[in-house]
């Protein structure tokens, strides 16, 4: 019985769920007690209300987030961040496990077929995650109207990065850099499309370990999953193939998101009542997602998330300069 589960992928995937979810009661319920204040009660609304909203937005972003090849966290805070009567402190910190939640649930599947690589993830993982932390002390250290700013500005540039970024499935990378030969970052895995295996190595190691510094600030500081940025820097400035950089991009923010939510969860920035009923609508909705994903056409569901995000994004800016309120 045990071995037919496991080999279950539908079935591995709902006892990763469950055991996140009775994980996540636990230490949540442990942090909702170091909790600065509740979220805001909006008059003749019932509390439970804004638990089963999130779960229902969740749930429609975790079907788009999959179709358009983004994470869920870069779109659930500025739209949660946006339009619900929730402190962005709480709505950020719920933005990093979200991310860490699917970045756990993918991580495996992607390290047992080989697509995402370890010796090209730590030494990434290692500045991002260091970078993660200090943007996320930043973050809870300014203002409130500051961040909303800087965060509609942001997801601005997102925008404007998914809408003009190329892919390369196969970059050419003729000559690997010392930094990379001396690190072993190289690899091999199985292209089922081409039926063959691919080798693969980097170049510009140095230039894309400076940028994930700034990546890695970024994700702490606006508790966004920062595979929108991690997917560009290693497949077409470092060269790595394109299902490796997706892969090894997923398995990154189990280990960025975990530093920056570890600030968060020390402040007090994390609640149950965000964080579990978004976790659990996000992980059924890719579920979901993934079983539409074959009959939709990739083109029209990206220009769906660029317009969403286009909307969130001035929300958020025009919401910090007090435009919008």
């Amino acid at each position: 019985m045990l071995t037919k589960i496991l080999k279950s992928p539908r079935a591995f995937t709902l006892i990763i769920i469950v055991c996140s979810i009775l994980m996540l009661g636990a230490v949540l319920g442990y942090a909702s007690t170091e909790a600065a204040s509740p979220p805001p009660a909006t008059p003749d609304v019932p509390w439970w209300v804004w638990p089963l909203s999130l779960f229902l937005v969740t749930f429609v972003l975790g079907i788009v987030a999959v179709l358009g090849g983004v994470g869920g966290g870069v779109l659930f805070v500025p739209i949660v961040g946006g339009f619900f009567p929730f402190n962005l402190d709480f709505v950020r910190g719920a933005g990093l496990l979200v991310a860490l939640a699917g970045a756990l649930a993918a991580g495996p599947g992607l390290l047992k077929r080989n697509l995402a690589s370890l010796r090209l993830a730590l030494p990434v993982a290692l500045i991002a995650s260091s970078a993660a932390i200090v943007g996320a002390m930043i973050g809870l250290a300014l203002p409130q109207d500051v961040v909303q700013t800087l965060l509609g500005a942001t997801i601005l540039l997102i925008v404007l990065i998914m809408a003009t970024a190329k892919k390369s499935d196969f970059p050419n990378v003729p000559n690997p850099d010392a930094l990379s030969q001396s690190l072993a970052i190289t690899g091999i895995y199985r292209e089922e499309s081409i039926g063959k295996d691919v080798e693969w190595q980097i170049h510009r190691t140095p230039k894309g370990l400076a940028l994930f510094i700034v990546i890695g600030v970024m994700a702490g500081m606006f508790g966004l999953g920062a595979g929108w940025a991690n997917v560009p820097v290693l497949n077409l400035l470092m060269g790595a193939p394109l299902k490796i950089s997706v892969a090894t991009s997923k398995f990154l923010l189990s280990i960025t998101d975990t530093s920056a939510a570890w600030i968060y969860l020390n402040q007090g920035a994390v609640l149950p009542m965000i964080v579990v009923p978004s976790i659990v609508g996000i992980m059924l909705g890719s579920i979901v997602g993934v079983k539409i994903l074959a009959k939709t056409k990739p083109k029209a569901i990206k220009w769906m998330v660029i317009g969403l995000l286009l909307f969130s994004g001035l929300r958020a800016l025009l919401k910090g300069l007090g435009i919008w309120k």
